[in-house]
């Protein structure tokens, strides 16, 4: 792997290419989405949170059977038509004016991305060699964070506008992005078919990914892991507000670092990641520094204006070392543990880790900070650390299995 922001030529820039132009419909849709429904559509802000809560939870389990179909179909084609059926359900959106067609077509569209993004890492594995994996999605995360960016600031415009042709043009960019993804992906080779398993190889059936005790173990530390995700939009800004006397505007500061850090550093920080116990030491030193980040947090209580600001960088600098690392072991952890012949169905699995984290996040991370304070952030960053050390018996448990599966050894005779 190389310093450059830009990966190689070939399907890794592509793949870059396409999680980019996602990434900016992505941004748009996130800012603009809770006030569209609530301002322009007429819904309900509660309504609007149970809603798309049904749409994520659907998403999350539609994620291993779309992923298995991308396995058995093709991960390209199905990339491309979820890409579709996902830029679709946002131009429903534009057209929406009640509670229960807001609901099936935020499931479309919940269910249609998770698929998405199974889809893409069979992609990735498909074209891409085992040692060149963690490097690209390194690549694939800083084109994310850059499309958000863009994204987010063309919310920014809309939500100035406030009108609602502002927010329908909004919409309409994100179903532009999605039609240009699907456009981007087309220009990617087929991937080889899915390996055959050799004779005399347990035949799986069915969802196989959720009898895999172990890699639902790895998948379930991964979640504890990724329980930080709502720090920066949630658990930060309500901390800075109601427990220090830093000024509101850092809220923007600590969000910028973060994203700009993962845009600048993220490729270098997975460059040494290459294998199972390199990911796991990787797991493991996030793990530290997380811990570290949230004892530097919870400092940022009860003192001044200054002290509390340098205390929260401190703590987001902290906190996104701990995220790049512990991303980069994650990404080679879910590839190096998952059959060859059901990489997507494995990832979508894995995935689910996110949705769930975003889901139960608030309500952790809220109860955790804000309720016991600096006993809160200690005990976070206990878990994590905690997590991160469970991470290393837990993989080495699932590839020692995992041996196996390549089918039955002949037996030497002298």
């Amino acid at each position: 792997m190389t310093n450059s922001l830009v990966p190689p030529r070939g399907p890794q820039r592509v793949l870059a290419l396409a999680q980019l132009t996602n990434a900016v419909g992505d941004g748009a849709f996130l800012v603009t989405s809770a006030l569209y429904f609530t301002y322009v559509v007429g819904l309900d802000p509660a309504r609007v949170g149970l809603g798309l809560t049904l749409a994520w939870a659907l998403g999350a389990l539609a994620g291993v059977p779309l992923g298995r179909l991308a396995d058995r179909r093709g991960a390209r084609g199905t990339a491309v038509l979820l890409a579709v059926v996902a830029g679709g359900a946002v131009a429903v959106f534009l057209f929406v004016h009640g509670f229960v067609p807001f609901v099936l077509a935020a499931c479309v569209y919940a269910a249609a991305q998770s698929g998405l993004a199974a889809a893409r890492q069979t992609l990735l594995a498909g074209l891409v060699p085992a040692g060149e994996r963690t490097g690209l999605l390194a690549h694939l995360q800083s084109a994310f964070n850059a499309g958000l960016a863009v994204g987010a600031g063309l919310g920014g415009l809309a939500l100035q506008a406030g009108t609602r042709a502002a927010y329908l043009g909004v919409f309409a960019v994100d179903v532009l992005s999605f039609v240009v993804c699907a456009g981007v992906l087309l220009r990617l080779p087929s991937p080889a078919s899915s390996p055959t398993p050799r004779a005399g190889t347990r035949k799986r059936h069915g969802l196989a990914v959720v009898r895999d005790r172990r890699y639902v173990v790895v998948t379930l530390l991964n979640t504890v892991l990724l329980l930080r995700m709502p720090l920066l939009s949630l658990a930060l800004p309500l901390w800075i507000a109601e427990r220090t006397d830093a000024p509101a505007w850092l809220v923007s500061v600590l969000f910028v670092l973060n994203t700009g850090a993962v845009m600048l550093f993220q490729v270098r920080m997975a460059r040494g990641v290459t294998g199972l116990v390199s990911a796991t030491r990787a797991v493991r030193r996030a793990g530290w520094v997380m811990l570290a980040a949230c004892t530097v947090f919870a400092l940022s209580a009860g003192g001044s204006a200054w002290v509390a600001a340098g205390a929260l960088v401190a703590g987001a600098v902290l906190q996104v070392v701990a995220e790049m690392g512990q991303s980069a072991g994650s990404w080679q952890l879910s590839f190096e543990l998952a059959p060859a012949d059901r990489v997507g169905e494995y990832q979508g699995f894995f995935g689910t880790g996110v949705t769930v984290a975003r889901t139960l996040g608030p309500l952790v991370l809220t109860t955790l900070l804000l309720g016991w304070g600096t006993a809160g952030w200690l005990l976070l960053g206990a878990a994590t650390l905690v997590a991160s050390y469970a991470m290393g018996p837990a993989a080495r448990r699932r590839a020692a299995v995992a041996q196996p599966e390549a089918g039955p050894q002949p037996v030497l005779v002298n």
